[in-house]
């Protein structure tokens, strides 16, 4: 794996080591080059309770890899979330830096009524 990777790897860990002590769901996210995904991950982290992504047949036709994808992921997983019963979760961005597409999720969930 390159050093960037692992950097990345090892942010990731660090910060959910302090989201398991915390004791409440987690959103998850991945970030490819052209894709984004969200999960909300249960308290324990073996369940997966509510997921979105720009593959999904919703959003894929008008997916063009950038912001304003990532905010229609963030609005798709703020519903699922309230569907699911979930209002509050921590955000784990997984090591990647908060800005473009990561903030742009944010920033839609939160706006969707998740509180993080």
């Amino acid at each position: 794996m390159s050093k960037k990777k692992v950097s990345r790897l090892r942010r990731a860990r660090r910060s959910r080591m302090h989201m398991k002590e915390m004791e409440m769901p987690r959103l998850c996210v991945f970030r490819s080059p052209r894709h984004i995904y969200a999960q909300i991950i249960s308290a324990s982290g073996t369940e997966i309770q509510a997921a979105a992504s720009s593959v999904e047949a919703v959003l894929r036709d008008s997916n063009k890899g950038n912001s304003e994808d990532a905010a229609k992921v963030g609005k798709l997983i703020a519903e699922k979330a309230k569907e699911a019963g979930i209002e509050k979760v921590a955000f784990d961005r997984s090591g990647y830096q908060y800005h473009g597409r990561i903030k742009a999720l944010a920033d839609a969930a939160r706006e969707g009524g998740l509180q993080f």
